[in-house]
C-alpha cells in the first residue's frame, strides 16, 4: 500500500500568501474599474442633463406667446417681452413641470453663475415685479449666454438685434438666437436658433420701429 504524502505547513502558508496577494491584486482592479465607471457615468449624466436644458429652452422659446397686459400708467395694452444681449424675460406655454397655465420665464447670463432662471405663472399682468422676487436658479451654471433678435426690415430684408422691447414693438421677434459659450477653454460655442410661431398679438397691432 502506497503512502499518501499531504501538504506541509510550509506550502499552506504559501498558498495562503499567494492567495491573499493575488486576491489584493483583484481588488485593486475592481476599485479602479468602479472609478473610472463613476466619473464616466458622472460625465454622461452631466452632458444628459445639459442636452436637456437646452432642448428645454428651445421648446420654451419655439412656444413664445405674445401675452398682454395693461400698462396702469399709461393705460394701455403691452406686448410681454424683455430681450436684451445679455437677458431675456418672455411668456411661453410651456413649462418645465407641465402645467397647463402659460409662465414667464426670465433668463440672464452671470459672469460666474453662467445662464439663470427664474419661473412664475403668466396671469393677465406684468409679471416682473413676482419675478423680482424670485430667487434665480441655475439652468446652464458652465455656459454664458448672449442672445439676439430677428426682425423683419421690410418684404426683402431681415436683421439681427441685441435688444427687443415688446412693449414698444407691441409684438415679438420673428426668432431668438442663443450663444452659448461653455467656460472650458478650447470648446466650442453652441447656438441654437429658434422660431417663434406666435410673434404677434391679435389684440394689437405690431409697430415698427428704426433700428
Amino acid at each position: 500500500m502506497k503512502h499518501q504524502r499531504g501538504f506541509t505547513l510550509l506550502e499552506i502558508v504559501i498558498a495562503m500568501t499567494l492567495t491573499a496577494l493575488l486576491l489584493g491584486m483583484l481588488s485593486a482592479g475592481l476599485y479602479s474599474v468602479v472609478d473610472d465607471w463613476r466619473n464616466e457615468t458622472g460625465g454622461l449624466e452631466t452632458g444628459l442633463d445639459e442636452a436637456l436644458a437646452v432642448l428645454q429652452l428651445d421648446r420654451a422659446l419655439q412656444a413664445a406667446f405674445p401675452h398682454t397686459y395693461i400698462d396702469r400708467e399709461q393705460l394701455a395694452q403691452r406686448v410681454y417681452f424683455r430681450g436684451e444681449a445679455d437677458s431675456l424675460s418672455f411668456v411661453s406655454t410651456v413649462s418645465p413641470q407641465r402645467q397647463p397655465v402659460m409662465t414667464a420665464w426670465r433668463l440672464r447670463s452671470d459672469p460666474e453663475q453662467g445662464l439663470q432662471l427664474q419661473l412664475t405663472p403668466a396671469f393677465g399682468d406684468d409679471p416682473d415685479a413676482r419675478l423680482d422676487d424670485l430667487d434665480p436658479a441655475p439652468l446652464l451654471p458652465g455656459y454664458s449666454a448672449e442672445f439676439r433678435y430677428l426682425v423683419q426690415r421690410d418684404i426683402d430684408s431681415k436683421d439681427w438685434l441685441d435688444r427687443w422691447d415688446g412693449s414698444a414693438r407691441q409684438s415679438l421677434p420673428l426668432a431668438v438666437e442663443v450663444i452659448l459659450t461653455p467656460r472650458e477653454p478650447g470648446a466650442e460655442p453652441l447656438t441654437v436658433v429658434a422660431p417663434l410661431r406666435a410673434w404677434r398679438s391679435m389684440a394689437v397691432e405690431p409697430v415698427l420701429l428704426p433700428p
